[in-house]
């Protein structure tokens, strides 16, 4: 047993952690976690694509401005993969 589930009892709180976000509503959290979890796939490839355009630019990101402003949204789109992960925990609708 791990302490934060410990802890989680105690407070009143269930052994089930997942599906405490907004779209938790039965069958309907569950579809939109599958979605999630399909979309990691495709951020995931999409995010390794991007992420060699980041390490490019990186070291340029402290000369130029605009290539700061660019990098800031590259590092936005490598992380889609770990926000889609976080969503599909959740349970959150796509809109």
């Amino acid at each position: 047993m791990r302490a934060n589930s410990t802890r989680s009892l105690e407070a009143g709180g269930s052994w089930l952690t997942m599906g405490d976000g907004e779209g938790s509503g039965g069958g309907a959290g569950v579809l939109w976690a599958i979605i999630w979890f399909l979309l990691i796939f495709v951020t995931w490839w999409l995010s390794f694509l991007v992420a060699w355009f980041y390490i490019i630019l990186l070291p340029f990101s402290g000369c130029f401005q605009t290539c700061g402003d660019i990098e800031e949204a590259l590092l936005r789109v490598v992380k889609l993969p770990k926000t889609c992960g976080q969503n599909m925990v959740a349970m959150k609708p796509l809109c």
